[in-house]
C-alpha cells in the first residue's frame, strides 16, 4: 500500500523525470517540491516505492525512475487534470469549425492532436455498419461514363465512375436506372445496402432490357464498391514526423513504423480501449505487448458520432511522455470533435 505522501512522491518523480529524461534523486524532490520533510525521508519513501515495483535505479548509485506499473498508478492517481488556456480551447474550436465533412473532420483532428502534444495522433473512424444510405444519385458523364454518387447518414459522401463499353449513355436511361436502384438501397442500412446491391446484380437478367445486362452490372459494381469501402474499419494518422526525436521509442521505433503502415494492430488497440469515469482510457508500455508495442502508451477518449460513443482518438507516444498535458489535449479536444459533429 502506497501512502499518501509516497504517492505524492511518485507524481514528483514522473513529472521530473518526464521533464528532464534523467533519473530523480531525493535531494532533487526536496529542492524542487515543498515536501517539508528531509532529504531522508524522502529517501525511504523512495525505497518503499522501488518495493512496490513503481521505481527502479537505471544503473547503481543514480536516482530512480518510473517503471511501467509507475506510470500506471500515476495515471490513475491523476485526481486532477489541468484545463486547456482558453487560448488552446478557442484555436481547437476554430480549427475543427472549419471541417466539411468527417473525412476533413478527422484529418483536421489528427493534425491538431499532433501538433498540440507532439506525438503521433490518430483517431478511429466511427463504425459504419449501421449508418443509412440517405441519397443515390447517378449522373451521366459523357457517352460512355456514370457517375455514382453515394450519401451515407453519417455524412460521408462517395463518388466513383462506372464506365461502361461501346455504350451511348441518355439521361433518360440513368435516372431510370437510379431510380430503380435508390428504391432498393435508400433507408438501409449499409450491411442491408450491400445485400440488397449483390441481389440486384445476381438478378439483374430478370429486370433489365436485353443487351443492358453489362451495363447495369458494371453501375453495380461501382456502386457496391462504395459500399464495400465505407463497411471496412479505418483510422486517420498524422505526426509521423515526430517519431524522429532521438531515443523516444527505445528500439521500437520499428515496430511502431509498422503498426502505422498496417493499421490493423492500432484499429485493434483502440477497438479494444475503455474509457474511465474521466472519459480516457490509458495503456501504457507492458499493457501494448499484445499488440507487439511494449514500448509505447496511448492516451485516448472516445467521441460521439450519430449515438455512436464507441469511436475512440487519441496518442501514441514513448512511455516518458507529459500524460497529464496529453490527457487534458485528448480530452478536449474529443470534446469539441463530439460538438462539432452533433451540429454537423
Amino acid at each position: 500500500m502506497v501512502s499518501e505522501r509516497g504517492l505524492a512522491v511518485l507524481h514528483a518523480i514522473v513529472g521530473d523525470y518526464v521533464a528532464s529524461n534523467e533519473p530523480v534523486g531525493s535531494k532533487a524532490i526536496v529542492d524542487r517540491h515543498s515536501f517539508g520533510v528531509s532529504a531522508a525521508t524522502i529517501r525511504n519513501d523512495m525505497a518503499l516505492l522501488e518495493e512496490e515495483e513503481l521505481i527502479v535505479a537505471p544503473h547503481t548509485s543514480s536516482g530512480r525512475v518510473p517503471t511501467d506499473k509507475g506510470y500506471r498508478l500515476y495515471v490513475d492517481t491523476l485526481a486532477k487534470i489541468r484545463p486547456l488556456t482558453s487560448a488552446q480551447r478557442s484555436a481547437i474550436e476554430r480549427f475543427l469549425g472549419e471541417s466539411s465533412d468527417l473525412d476533413e473532420a478527422l484529418a483536421r483532428t489528427v493534425r491538431l492532436l499532433s501538433q498540440l502534444t507532439n506525438q503521433v495522433a490518430v483517431a478511429q473512424y466511427p463504425s459504419f455498419k449501421r449508418a443509412q444510405v440517405r441519397h443515390l444519385d447517378l449522373i451521366p458523364v459523357g457517352a460512355d461514363r456514370v457517375l455514382c454518387v453515394l450519401i451515407l447518414g453519417n455524412g460521408v459522401v462517395e463518388q466513383q465512375l462506372a464506365t461502361l463499353p461501346a455504350a451511348r449513355v441518355t439521361e433518360a436511361w440513368v435516372h431510370g436506372l437510379r431510380d430503380r436502384i435508390a428504391g432498393v438501397l435508400v433507408g438501409s442500412d449499409l450491411e442491408a445496402a450491400i445485400v440488397a446491391a449483390q441481389q440486384l446484380a445476381d438478378s439483374v437478367d430478370t429486370w433489365a432490357q436485353p443487351g443492358e445486362t453489362e451495363l447495369v452490372g458494371r453501375v453495380l459494381a461501382a456502386l457496391r464498391s462504395q459500399l464495400e469501402a465505407n463497411r471496412s474499419e479505418r483510422i486517420a494518422i498524422a505526426g509521423a514526423a515526430n517519431l524522429s526525436r532521438p531515443d523516444a521509442f527505445s528500439g521500437q521505433l520499428p515496430a511502431v513504423l509498422e503498426a502505422i503502415e498496417e493499421q490493423v494492430t492500432l484499429l485493434r488497440l483502440l477497438g479494444e480501449l475503455a474509457d474511465d469515469e474521466r472519459h480516457i482510457a490509458a495503456s501504457i508500455g507492458r499493457e501494448n505487448e499484445p499488440y507487439g508495442l511494449g514500448g509505447t502508451s496511448v492516451i485516448a477518449s472516445s467521441y460521439e458520432h450519430e449515438g455512436d460513443s464507441h469511436s475512440h482518438l487519441g496518442v501514441l507516444g514513448p512511455i516518458r511522455m507529459d500524460y497529464a498535458s496529453n490527457i487534458a489535449t485528448v480530452r478536449a479536444v474529443a470534446s469539441y470533435l463530439s460538438k462539432l459533429l452533433a451540429e454537423g
